[in-house]
């Protein structure tokens, strides 16, 4: 389907774009890396890098000359590759990592900000693969810069794989132990999509073309300005208001993305309009609900306000693309959102707050510092509540926890850039051990059976 964009609707975004942080979160390209399989790791390796390299080629070129030409800030372009555990099932090392270094390797010859793909899929049991990728990925990710990771654990079809839940604890406090920004690269995933371009949960699937482009755009900013009108006005305003705002910031990741296919002649997957904060002022999901009414995010109120606010994005986005896709929605990371900062430091916004906000938005506990001696059953826990709200609710959720190395309630992280940086939030102190050390698999809920 071909949708034509005209001057006038470029023109309408010269504010959004000088004043509202506008931009183009990401441009992404997924790149299938099956036909790259070997049984000698290194053939793998070979086959892996020059795969990327010649596909990505041109891919950063292409995108600051969009930049340039639309006067349209693209501030990541990225690359994700297939589940790492799937290209990788044949070779007969234990050791992945040397494939993540490929990756990573590859990444900065192609000159992208993140390659995604060092992934597993293994919501209902592991394939030999499976795991020795998981156990890789402390290493993998405290030796590479660029390289993201995420494992799928649970799905409404499947139910929640506790094994691999009382696994996943346990490697993100060994990457953790290694060093703690490797955690902000890892996530854990239930109902993963296979269009995501969004690190660091980015996967090419396997249902996905041989190469594609996919789009992510963002814009809490012009969210919260054009909410600034409606003040004492009805939720039916506000609705309305930010439904017509995300029709026009889709519109231009529409563009975007359709230049991108263009030029590179690769087709064009999805646009992912999610809102998707950062650390700047005035670029805050937070600030979206607080302009609602809210004295402070995370007070009575917040999740209704998130919920009207999750659909009206996604409502507005569907109407301006034909291929909406990936998550699409509203992110709420602590740590890249100056409002949920400035929220928990208040004490107004809790983990458990949090937990029941990943009920109505699109992902889950995001980027969150725990304090660093929080045991891999704590963590587990975690997972599994998180995995279960998108098992019973049919959606995505993920968790992104970083244990703070040394830190403790009170302290600050800084991861710097994008990331930003986070407040160590409180847990609750009861063991979940014996919970977590049942294992087996907590079955898919009654209307997981459609066929």
């Amino acid at each position: 389907m071909s949708y034509l964009i005209n001057s006038s609707e470029i023109l309408q975004t010269i504010d959004m774009i000088d004043q509202q942080h506008l931009d183009v979160r990401t441009v992404t390209m997924g790149i299938s890396l099956l036909d790259c399989a070997d049984r000698d790791i290194n053939v793998c390796c070979e086959r892996i890098y020059e795969k990327i390299c010649r596909r990505a080629e041109k891919l950063v070129e292409t995108g600051c000359a969009i930049e340039r030409e639309f006067g349209i800030p693209i501030v990541n372009k990225r690359v994700s590759v297939s589940p790492i555990s799937l290209v990788a099932a044949s070779c007969t090392a234990e050791d992945y990592s040397p494939i993540a270094l490929t990756l990573d390797k590859a990444a900065k010859a192609v000159g992208v900000n993140f390659i995604g793909g060092f992934s597993a899929l293994c919501h209902k049991g592991f394939t030999d693969s499976d795991l020795r990728l998981i156990r890789s990925i402390p290493q993998a990710l405290t030796q590479t810069e660029l390289v993201c990771s995420s494992v799928n654990v649970a799905s409404t079809r499947a139910g929640i794989n506790m094994d691999a839940v009382a696994l996943m604890g346990r490697i993100i406090r060994r990457t953790a132990n290694i060093d703690p920004i490797g955690c902000a690269k890892l996530v854990v995933f239930a109902n993963a999509v296979e269009d995501n371009p969004f690190m660091a949960g980015a996967f090419h699937g396997v249902g996905e073309p041989e190469c594609v482009i996919n789009v992510g755009v963002s814009g809490p900013g012009v969210v919260a300005h054009a909410l600034k009108d409606c003040r004492g006005k009805s939720f039916d305003t506000v609705a309305e208001t930010i439904k017509k705002t995300a029709f026009k910031i889709t519109r231009m990741g529409q563009l975007v993305a359709q230049e991108a296919s263009r030029r590179l002649a690769v087709p064009f997957g999805v646009v992912d309009l999610s809102l998707a904060p950062t650390p700047t002022i005035g670029d805050s999901v937070a600030e979206i609900l607080e302009i609602m009414g809210l004295e402070k995010c995370g007070g009575h109120g917040t999740t209704a306000a998130l919920a009207l606010l999750n659909d009206a994005v996604k409502k507005g986005g569907v109407m301006a693309s034909g291929h909406v896709g990936g998550l699409s929605g509203a992110f709420i990371p602590v740590s890249e959102d100056a409002g949920m900062i400035s929220a928990v430091e208040a004490g107004a916004l809790s983990i458990d707050k949090l937990e029941a906000m990943t009920c109505v938005c699109s992902v889950g506990l995001d980027m969150i510092a725990v304090p660093g001696d929080t045991s891999a059953e704590t963590i587990s826990a975690i997972i599994a509540d998180e995995a279960a709200i998108g098992m019973v609710n049919n959606k995505t959720t993920a968790v992104r926890l970083i244990p703070a190395k040394g830190k403790t309630v009170g302290d600050k992280i800084d991861f710097g850039g994008l990331l930003g940086s986070a407040p160590i939030m409180p847990l609750h102190a009861g063991s979940a051990a014996e919970f977590i050390a049942r294992g087996g698999r907590i079955p898919a809920p009654l209307h997981s059976l459609k066929n």
